[in-house]
Protein backbone atom coordinates (compact mmCIF):
# COMPACT_ATOMS: atom_id res chain seq x y z
CA UNK A 1 0.00 0.00 0.00
CA UNK A 2 2.90 2.37 0.78
CA UNK A 3 4.29 1.72 -2.71
CA UNK A 4 3.98 5.17 -5.06
CA UNK A 5 2.69 2.86 -8.41
CA UNK A 6 0.12 1.06 -6.32
CA UNK A 7 -1.09 4.82 -4.69
CA UNK A 8 -1.33 6.27 -8.20
CA UNK A 9 -3.03 3.20 -9.52
CA UNK A 10 -5.83 3.48 -7.06
CA UNK A 11 -6.19 7.04 -7.84
CA UNK A 12 -7.36 6.26 -11.01
CA UNK A 13 -10.97 4.94 -12.82
CA UNK A 14 -12.84 2.60 -10.84
CA UNK A 15 -11.75 -0.09 -13.76
CA UNK A 16 -8.30 0.46 -12.53
CA UNK A 17 -8.95 0.52 -8.74
CA UNK A 18 -11.24 -2.58 -8.46
CA UNK A 19 -8.47 -4.72 -10.67
CA UNK A 20 -5.36 -3.52 -8.70
CA UNK A 21 -7.46 -5.03 -5.23
CA UNK A 22 -7.99 -8.06 -6.87
CA UNK A 23 -4.64 -8.89 -8.84
CA UNK A 24 -2.03 -6.53 -6.97
CA UNK A 25 -3.40 -6.65 -3.61
CA UNK A 26 -5.41 -9.90 -2.96
CA UNK A 27 -7.98 -8.21 -1.78
CA UNK A 28 -10.98 -10.93 -1.45
CA UNK A 29 -14.17 -9.61 -3.59
CA UNK A 30 -16.09 -7.93 -0.52
CA UNK A 31 -13.43 -5.33 -0.41
CA UNK A 32 -13.49 -4.38 -3.91
CA UNK A 33 -17.38 -5.39 -4.83
CA UNK A 34 -18.45 -1.82 -4.27
CA UNK A 35 -15.73 -0.43 -6.60
CA UNK A 36 -16.37 -2.71 -9.00
CA UNK A 37 -19.86 -1.63 -9.79
CA UNK A 38 -18.78 2.01 -10.12
CA UNK A 39 -17.39 0.91 -13.61
CA UNK A 40 -21.17 1.07 -14.91
CA UNK A 41 -21.89 4.96 -13.04
CA UNK A 42 -18.29 6.42 -12.95
CA UNK A 43 -15.51 6.46 -15.20
CA UNK A 44 -14.70 5.38 -18.54
CA UNK A 45 -17.14 2.20 -18.24
CA UNK A 46 -20.10 4.49 -17.57
CA UNK A 47 -19.63 6.76 -20.47
CA UNK A 48 -19.19 3.97 -22.80
CA UNK A 49 -22.93 2.82 -21.83
CA UNK A 50 -23.91 6.45 -22.29
CA UNK A 51 -23.41 5.88 -25.95
CA UNK A 52 -26.13 2.87 -26.31
CA UNK A 53 -28.58 4.14 -28.38
CA UNK A 54 -32.48 3.11 -28.01
CA UNK A 55 -32.02 -0.02 -29.96
CA UNK A 56 -29.14 -1.71 -27.80
CA UNK A 57 -26.64 -1.51 -30.41
CA UNK A 58 -23.51 1.06 -30.34
CA UNK A 59 -22.39 2.82 -33.25
CA UNK A 60 -25.69 2.02 -34.98
CA UNK A 61 -23.92 -1.68 -35.81
CA UNK A 62 -23.03 -5.11 -34.11
CA UNK A 63 -19.84 -5.16 -35.87
CA UNK A 64 -19.08 -2.06 -37.75
CA UNK A 65 -18.44 1.07 -37.36
CA UNK A 66 -15.17 0.02 -35.90
CA UNK A 67 -14.54 0.61 -33.45
CA UNK A 68 -17.65 2.17 -31.77
CA UNK A 69 -19.83 -0.90 -33.08
CA UNK A 70 -21.61 -3.41 -30.09
CA UNK A 71 -18.73 -5.82 -30.82
CA UNK A 72 -16.14 -3.31 -29.78
CA UNK A 73 -17.80 -1.33 -27.04
CA UNK A 74 -18.67 -4.47 -25.39
CA UNK A 75 -15.10 -6.16 -26.04
CA UNK A 76 -13.90 -2.49 -23.84
CA UNK A 77 -16.36 -2.64 -21.34
CA UNK A 78 -15.08 -6.77 -20.78
CA UNK A 79 -11.76 -5.83 -20.31
CA UNK A 80 -12.71 -2.86 -17.85
CA UNK A 81 -13.67 -5.84 -15.75
CA UNK A 82 -17.99 -4.23 -16.19
CA UNK A 83 -20.49 -6.56 -13.68
CA UNK A 84 -21.60 -9.46 -15.66
CA UNK A 85 -25.38 -8.88 -14.58
CA UNK A 86 -25.14 -5.71 -16.20
CA UNK A 87 -28.79 -5.02 -18.56
CA UNK A 88 -27.15 -3.25 -21.20
CA UNK A 89 -24.45 -4.97 -21.35
CA UNK A 90 -27.21 -8.32 -21.86
CA UNK A 91 -29.08 -6.09 -24.70
CA UNK A 92 -26.02 -6.06 -26.52
CA UNK A 93 -25.45 -9.51 -26.43
CA UNK A 94 -29.07 -10.50 -27.17
CA UNK A 95 -28.37 -8.48 -30.73
CA UNK A 96 -24.87 -10.00 -31.28
CA UNK A 97 -26.30 -13.32 -30.57
CA UNK A 98 -29.60 -13.26 -32.79
CA UNK A 99 -27.77 -11.14 -35.62
CA UNK A 100 -24.89 -13.35 -36.33
CA UNK A 101 -25.46 -16.77 -35.29
CA UNK A 102 -24.84 -19.13 -38.33
CA UNK A 103 -25.97 -22.71 -39.15
CA UNK A 104 -22.41 -24.18 -38.67
CA UNK A 105 -22.50 -22.89 -34.92
CA UNK A 106 -20.41 -19.79 -35.43
CA UNK A 107 -20.84 -16.19 -35.52
CA UNK A 108 -20.73 -13.81 -38.75
CA UNK A 109 -22.02 -10.27 -39.50
CA UNK A 110 -20.83 -9.86 -43.53
CA UNK A 111 -24.39 -11.36 -45.07
CA UNK A 112 -22.41 -11.95 -48.03
CA UNK A 113 -24.93 -14.57 -49.92
CA UNK A 114 -21.65 -16.17 -50.99
CA UNK A 115 -20.05 -16.67 -47.38
CA UNK A 116 -21.50 -19.79 -45.65
CA UNK A 117 -19.39 -19.88 -43.17
CA UNK A 118 -18.60 -18.28 -39.91
CA UNK A 119 -15.88 -16.05 -39.33
CA UNK A 120 -13.50 -17.47 -36.56
CA UNK A 121 -11.90 -14.08 -35.25
CA UNK A 122 -15.56 -12.74 -35.03
CA UNK A 123 -16.78 -16.17 -32.98
CA UNK A 124 -14.06 -15.96 -30.67
CA UNK A 125 -14.38 -12.68 -29.71
CA UNK A 126 -18.20 -12.67 -29.22
CA UNK A 127 -17.85 -16.15 -27.48
CA UNK A 128 -15.95 -14.19 -24.98
CA UNK A 129 -18.47 -11.44 -24.68
CA UNK A 130 -21.77 -14.32 -24.31
CA UNK A 131 -19.64 -15.99 -21.87
CA UNK A 132 -18.37 -12.59 -19.94
CA UNK A 133 -21.86 -11.78 -19.69
CA UNK A 134 -22.74 -14.74 -18.64
CA UNK A 135 -25.79 -15.05 -21.44
CA UNK A 136 -28.40 -17.51 -21.07
CA UNK A 137 -28.69 -18.79 -24.25
CA UNK A 138 -27.95 -22.48 -25.65
CA UNK A 139 -26.47 -21.56 -28.61
CA UNK A 140 -23.10 -20.12 -26.96
CA UNK A 141 -22.45 -24.11 -25.73
CA UNK A 142 -22.87 -24.61 -29.73
CA UNK A 143 -20.49 -21.96 -30.56
CA UNK A 144 -17.64 -23.67 -28.29
CA UNK A 145 -18.00 -26.39 -30.58
CA UNK A 146 -18.17 -24.76 -33.26
CA UNK A 147 -14.63 -23.22 -32.27
CA UNK A 148 -12.70 -26.67 -31.26
CA UNK A 149 -13.99 -28.24 -34.57
CA UNK A 150 -12.01 -25.19 -36.40
CA UNK A 151 -8.62 -25.75 -34.38
CA UNK A 152 -5.86 -26.36 -37.11
CA UNK A 153 -3.35 -28.87 -36.73
CA UNK A 154 -0.45 -26.59 -35.54
CA UNK A 155 -2.50 -25.83 -32.83
CA UNK A 156 -4.12 -22.63 -33.27
CA UNK A 157 -7.13 -21.25 -35.60
CA UNK A 158 -6.86 -19.24 -38.84
CA UNK A 159 -9.99 -16.82 -39.82
CA UNK A 160 -8.58 -17.93 -43.19
CA UNK A 161 -8.80 -21.97 -42.83
CA UNK A 162 -11.78 -21.79 -45.19
CA UNK A 163 -9.64 -20.51 -48.27
CA UNK A 164 -6.85 -23.03 -47.25
CA UNK A 165 -4.91 -21.27 -45.00
CA UNK A 166 -3.17 -24.21 -42.83
CA UNK A 167 -0.69 -22.05 -40.53
CA UNK A 168 -2.40 -20.69 -37.63
CA UNK A 169 -3.01 -16.95 -37.47
CA UNK A 170 -1.89 -14.91 -34.31
CA UNK A 171 -4.78 -12.67 -34.06
CA UNK A 172 -7.70 -15.40 -34.09
CA UNK A 173 -6.14 -17.51 -32.16
CA UNK A 174 -5.72 -15.58 -28.90
CA UNK A 175 -9.28 -14.07 -29.84
CA UNK A 176 -10.48 -17.86 -29.45
CA UNK A 177 -8.37 -18.28 -26.39
CA UNK A 178 -10.13 -15.71 -24.66
CA UNK A 179 -13.60 -16.75 -25.67
CA UNK A 180 -12.72 -20.33 -24.72
CA UNK A 181 -10.97 -19.34 -21.27
CA UNK A 182 -13.89 -17.21 -20.71
CA UNK A 183 -16.58 -20.18 -21.14
CA UNK A 184 -14.57 -22.00 -18.67
CA UNK A 185 -14.48 -19.61 -16.00
CA UNK A 186 -18.20 -19.38 -16.46
CA UNK A 187 -19.05 -22.74 -17.11
CA UNK A 188 -16.43 -24.85 -15.35
CA UNK A 189 -13.76 -26.49 -16.69
CA UNK A 190 -13.71 -29.11 -19.29
CA UNK A 191 -11.51 -31.64 -20.55
CA UNK A 192 -11.95 -31.27 -24.23
CA UNK A 193 -11.05 -27.39 -24.18
CA UNK A 194 -8.36 -27.59 -21.87
CA UNK A 195 -6.82 -30.24 -24.01
CA UNK A 196 -7.40 -27.52 -26.98
CA UNK A 197 -5.60 -24.70 -24.89
CA UNK A 198 -3.27 -26.35 -24.14
CA UNK A 199 -2.18 -27.08 -28.13
CA UNK A 200 -2.53 -23.22 -28.87
CA UNK A 201 -0.51 -22.28 -26.09
CA UNK A 202 2.07 -24.50 -27.66
CA UNK A 203 1.53 -22.90 -30.96
CA UNK A 204 1.98 -19.21 -29.31
CA UNK A 205 5.23 -20.66 -27.09
CA UNK A 206 6.78 -22.20 -30.46
CA UNK A 207 6.53 -18.66 -32.08
CA UNK A 208 8.01 -17.67 -28.27
CA UNK A 209 4.90 -14.88 -28.45
CA UNK A 210 5.57 -12.73 -31.54
CA UNK A 211 8.31 -14.40 -33.50
CA UNK A 212 7.93 -15.91 -37.17
CA UNK A 213 8.25 -20.51 -37.32
CA UNK A 214 10.31 -19.90 -40.67
CA UNK A 215 12.29 -16.78 -39.86
CA UNK A 216 12.97 -16.18 -36.29
CA UNK A 217 12.61 -12.66 -37.06
CA UNK A 218 9.54 -10.43 -34.69
CA UNK A 219 6.38 -11.48 -37.37
CA UNK A 220 4.74 -7.64 -36.78
CA UNK A 221 6.25 -4.99 -35.07
CA UNK A 222 3.12 -3.92 -34.11
CA UNK A 223 3.31 -7.07 -32.22
CA UNK A 224 5.62 -5.79 -29.50
CA UNK A 225 3.85 -2.49 -28.90
CA UNK A 226 1.17 -1.77 -26.05
CA UNK A 227 -2.03 -0.89 -27.32
CA UNK A 228 -5.48 -0.44 -24.89
CA UNK A 229 -7.72 -1.65 -26.18
CA UNK A 230 -6.30 -3.98 -28.51
CA UNK A 231 -9.03 -4.39 -30.44
CA UNK A 232 -8.98 -7.57 -32.98
CA UNK A 233 -5.23 -7.34 -33.02
CA UNK A 234 -3.02 -9.38 -31.11
CA UNK A 235 0.13 -8.13 -29.36
CA UNK A 236 2.46 -9.44 -27.06
CA UNK A 237 1.06 -8.14 -23.32
CA UNK A 238 -2.73 -9.27 -24.54
CA UNK A 239 -1.00 -12.48 -25.09
CA UNK A 240 0.72 -12.26 -21.62
CA UNK A 241 -2.27 -11.13 -19.94
CA UNK A 242 -4.54 -14.43 -21.01
CA UNK A 243 -1.66 -16.68 -19.63
CA UNK A 244 -1.63 -14.91 -16.40
CA UNK A 245 -5.66 -14.68 -16.03
CA UNK A 246 -5.47 -18.53 -16.56
CA UNK A 247 -2.58 -19.32 -14.28
CA UNK A 248 -0.74 -21.04 -17.41
CA UNK A 249 2.60 -22.72 -16.97
CA UNK A 250 5.53 -20.48 -17.60
CA UNK A 251 7.45 -21.64 -20.06
CA UNK A 252 10.77 -20.50 -20.92
CA UNK A 253 9.73 -19.58 -24.23
CA UNK A 254 8.00 -16.56 -22.64
CA UNK A 255 11.23 -15.31 -21.12
CA UNK A 256 11.99 -13.11 -23.96
CA UNK A 257 8.66 -11.51 -23.96
CA UNK A 258 8.48 -11.15 -20.55
CA UNK A 259 12.07 -9.42 -20.77
CA UNK A 260 10.65 -7.07 -23.41
CA UNK A 261 7.67 -6.13 -21.01
CA UNK A 262 10.65 -5.15 -18.34
CA UNK A 263 12.72 -3.04 -21.03
CA UNK A 264 9.39 -1.12 -21.61
CA UNK A 265 9.14 0.06 -18.26
CA UNK A 266 9.95 3.89 -18.08
CA UNK A 267 12.30 5.15 -15.10
CA UNK A 268 9.35 6.01 -13.19
CA UNK A 269 8.10 2.89 -12.98
CA UNK A 270 5.45 3.17 -15.31
CA UNK A 271 4.51 1.86 -18.58
CA UNK A 272 3.15 4.08 -21.66
CA UNK A 273 0.30 3.38 -23.89
CA UNK A 274 0.42 3.08 -28.02
CA UNK A 275 -2.10 4.73 -29.95
CA UNK A 276 -3.29 1.41 -31.27
CA UNK A 277 -5.74 0.80 -34.21
CA UNK A 278 -6.62 3.90 -36.46
CA UNK A 279 -10.18 4.27 -36.73
CA UNK A 280 -13.27 5.73 -35.14
CA UNK A 281 -13.15 6.07 -31.25
CA UNK A 282 -16.01 6.97 -28.52
CA UNK A 283 -13.30 9.08 -26.78
CA UNK A 284 -9.07 8.12 -26.00
CA UNK A 285 -9.08 6.11 -22.40
CA UNK A 286 -5.57 7.25 -22.14
CA UNK A 287 -3.49 9.92 -23.50
CA UNK A 288 -1.09 7.51 -26.35
CA UNK A 289 3.26 8.11 -25.57
CA UNK A 290 2.09 8.99 -21.78
CA UNK A 291 1.82 7.32 -18.43
CA UNK A 292 -1.11 4.87 -18.25
CA UNK A 293 -2.43 3.02 -15.37
CA UNK A 294 -4.11 0.60 -17.30
CA UNK A 295 -1.22 -1.03 -18.96
CA UNK A 296 0.71 -0.61 -15.68
CA UNK A 297 -1.56 -2.25 -13.95
CA UNK A 298 -1.73 -5.32 -16.78
CA UNK A 299 1.97 -5.65 -16.89
CA UNK A 300 2.23 -5.98 -12.93
CA UNK A 301 0.29 -8.72 -12.93
CA UNK A 302 1.91 -10.36 -15.53
CA UNK A 303 5.40 -10.04 -13.82
CA UNK A 304 3.62 -11.16 -10.73
CA UNK A 305 2.15 -14.11 -12.19
CA UNK A 306 5.65 -14.98 -13.64
CA UNK A 307 7.13 -14.44 -10.00
CA UNK A 308 4.65 -16.59 -8.87
CA UNK A 309 3.01 -14.22 -6.74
Amino acid sequence: MDDPVIQWLREGDPAVRWQVSRDLLDAPPEHYGLTRQLVASEGWGARLLGYQDPAGTWGGGLYGPKWISTTYTLLTLRRLGLPSENLQAHKGCQLLLEGGFMPDGGIDYHRNPKIQHSETCITGMVLSLLAYFEYPDERVHRIVEHLLGQQLADGGWNCQSYQGDTHSSFHTTISVLEGLWEYEKTYGRQPVIDEARTRAHEFLWLHRLYRSHRTGEIFDPKMTTLPFPPRWRYDFLRALDYFQDCNAPCDERMIEAIELLQAKRKKDSYWTVNSGMSGLKYFELEKPGQQSRINTLRALRVLRWWSGG
